[in-house]
């Protein structure tokens, strides 16, 4: 039985019991489910009856897989009964009693807050963008680097050449794992290497030796390093000079589909301008979210927004994890207290909660909905850019593709209609 306790507001407190012969029921239930678990000498696994393993195991043995059955069950019933509940959490669960007599068992859970939405009357403005001569000059070096040609030379090396190094590093006389290379190709001045490292090998030339001293920084990755100061011994096996060929019409002709530089440039411009238009567009749907979101009053519960807070490091955590980079070594390299962490991201949780519920909000105030021919069409999109029938398509959809098409197609219509609201 579920009874509704008084409670303060934005919680839900329950009272969950069960009678004797209820709570017998769950525990035989969950005797059935785990007696093969169970090694009992005499008996076969999963042949021994609940007494023996019992007498075995200690009288409660199967009372915490009950427990959680029961009270799984009654509660879902409950909030399938009682849809206007929505849970925003776990509930908080406390034992009054668990005896042989019965289950009493008391539920606190934080509900989703109420989204009390400011008036949709949007005042947004929209960049308009241009491109400058200075970002054209940006992308047609970047262009003519691209086709620039490196010439073997006996001169002294300098920032922008490129070396190919023998080297071999040591801290304390004692050589380090990733401390040497042979033939590695090292552009000066790109600040690959540790600070002061790239600038000893300027000067030297093809065929010369040194030793380059360095100090590792304080917050070096590798601990057993920070701090520390290193030696390597450099040989330069060759020199490199950058040739950057000028940026004319037989450059262009030649690397390009285009006849003249102009056109080249023409081109140039026309793209960027292109990706800063889609750039300017999506500041510009952003800021119309951030506007609807700032005028909306929320109180969020607390145990929501750790829950969030937890998930969001959790995920950058793996994130991390991909790159074989532990959080806390992350944390010490940019120099960051884990207690600052955690206050961003719970700043960030609050900001990405704040967002979902009042976005879900507005949805459902103004009936926005997705029809099935409007599933059907992005279906069909995929499958044209992916020259397949839409019945492959489907095939292939997993439900979370299937949830995420159906998402995107609301949030378009989402963005939709805040732009009608916009003035």
């Amino acid at each position: 039985m579920v009874t509704r306790e008084k409670s303060e507001k934005g919680k839900l407190k329950l009272k969950i019991e069960l009678t004797a012969e209820q709570w017998e029921a769950a525990i035989e239930k969950s005797y059935e489910k785990n007696k093969g678990k169970y090694n009992i000498q005499g008996f076969r696994k999963g042949k021994a009856p609940r007494k023996v393993i019992e007498k075995n195991y200690g009288d409660t043995i199967f009372y915490d897989d009950a427990f959680d059955d029961a009270v799984s069950a009654e509660y879902a019933q409950f909030l399938k009964e009682n849809p206007d509940f929505e849970p925003a959490d776990y509930p908080k669960v406390n034992i009054d009693s668990m005896t042989a007599d019965g289950l009493k068992v008391s539920l606190t859970v934080d509900l989703m807050p109420e989204v009390e939405l400011g008036p949709i009357a949007l005042n947004v403005k929209k960049k308009k963008p241009s491109v400058s001569e200075s970002e054209l000059e940006v992308e047609i070096k970047r262009f003519t680097d691209g086709q620039a040609r490196f010439i073997e030379s006996d001169k002294p090396a300098e920032n922008g050449d490129f070396v190919s190094i023998d080297f071999s590093g040591s801290v304390d006389g004692e050589k380090f794992e990733g401390g040497s290379a042979e033939d590695y190709r090292l552009e000066l001045g790109s600040h690959t290497f540790i600070e002061g490292f790239e600038d000893q090998i300027v000067g030297m030339k093809s065929g010369e030796q040194k030793v380059v001293k360095v100090t590792f920084p304080e917050k070096y990755p590798a601990e057993n390093l920070a701090g520390k100061p290193a030696d390597f011994e450099v040989k330069v096996k060759k020199v490199e000079k950058k040739e950057v060929p000028e940026f004319n019409d037989k450059l262009v002709s030649f690397a390009t589909e285009f006849a003249t530089a102009e056109e080249y440039k023409q081109d140039l411009k026309a793209k960027i301008l292109k990706a800063k238009e889609a750039q300017s567009e999506r500041e510009f749907e952003n800021a119309l979210i951030e506007e609807v979101v700032k005028k909306a009053k929320i109180d969020l519960p607390k145990s929501m927004v750790e829950h969030e807070k937890e998930h969001l490091i959790h995920d950058f955590s793996d994130r991390l994890a991909y790159q074989n980079i532990k959080l806390e070594d992350y944390l010490s390299y940019i120099g960051k207290e884990k207690a600052d962490f955690e206050k961003e991201q719970e700043a960030e949780a609050e900001r990405v909660l704040k967002t979902r519920l009042v976005l879900q909000k507005i949805v459902k105030d103004n009936g926005i909905e997705i029809s099935h021919e409007e599933i059907h069409a992005k279906i069909h999109e995929i499958a044209d850019a992916q020259g397949k029938s839409c019945e492959e398509v489907e095939a292939s959809l997993s439900d979370y593709d299937f949830s995420y098409i159906q998402n995107d197609i609301l949030m378009n219509k989402l963005i939709a209609f805040l732009k009608s609201k916009n003035a």
